[in-house]
């Protein structure tokens, strides 16, 4: 997938909270061989060693980073964080989070437009986290994003793609933008799913942490991100309400009674 001008190694994006020890988390990088790693930035802890350490443990992974701001509910938090994470990774790449609705963590689109056009206009590339609404997409695009990142379902949900017929529309109506699958996924089947509607990444992060074997996780994502890609590729047959024989008619044997 190429976002902002710039060509990343996988369709696989990876988050990078909640596993049990920085080493599963190392090896499940390392098995999932992901484009880019989120990394979420607590203002609260920006100084502590604690974060820090974090902090160089992303940079020593060796793959690119999003940092997010994931937790923020206004504008100027959201807009805040962004600029403190600028510093801290030395990139202008944001995943943009402005959660609205506690419960299903669900974006709260109208602040979410705003911040990204402030933040646009401070130079940072955006990468929204929406819903699958064709006229928050718009605004968005126009407020100077050049991707999107709708929701399959809440964030840690595991329930796959919840609007399939949102999510084929969204994909339909904008077929250049380059479109990310954000939050929701939870098994390799889903991600193949998103890649055949014509998405052209996934981004994942509790499916994987969260797992029974975080590792064989991560690798079982990367192949299907694999597969999911190919078969979109490879132009998929229409599904079909009637029967249609495999085996010509034409031609064949007749039997004599």
């Amino acid at each position: 997938m190429r976002a902002y001008g710039t060509e990343l190694a996988s369709p696989l994006m990876l988050g990078t909270a909640l596993y049990d020890s920085p080493a599963v988390l190392a090896a499940s990088v390392k098995a999932a061989r992901p484009g880019a790693v989120t990394v979420s930035l607590r203002r609260e802890s920006a100084g502590e060693q604690a974060g820090q350490a974090f902090w160089e443990l992303v940079r020593g992974l060796e793959v690119p980073v999003l940092p997010n701001t994931a937790g923020c509910h206004t504008v100027r938090e959201a807009v805040t964080t962004a600029q403190m994470a600028r510093e801290v990774f030395d990139t202008d790449w944001i995943k943009l989070e402005v959660i609205g609705q506690g419960d299903l963590l669900q974006p709260d689109v109208f602040a979410l437009v705003e911040a990204a056009r402030i933040l646009t206009e401070e130079g940072f590339k955006v990468f929204p986290y929406t819903t699958e609404d064709l006229v928050v997409a718009e605004r968005l695009l126009r407020a100077g994003c050049e991707l999107l990142m709708p929701w399959g379902a809440p964030i840690g949900s595991g329930r796959g793609l919840n609007n399939v017929f949102g999510l084929r529309a969204l994909r339909a109506h904008f077929p250049e933008i380059p479109m990310v699958i954000d939050a929701g996924i939870g098994r390799p089947s889903h991600a193949v799913t998103a890649f055949e509607l014509g998405y052209d990444a996934i981004l994942i992060n509790t499916a994987v942490a969260k797992a029974g074997d975080p590792v064989s996780m991560a690798e079982a994502f990367r192949l299907a991100c694999e597969v999911g890609r190919l078969a979109s590729e490879a132009d998929p047959m229409e599904e079909r309400d009637m029967a249609v024989p495999s085996t010509p008619t034409l031609g064949k044997a007749v039997f004599a009674s």
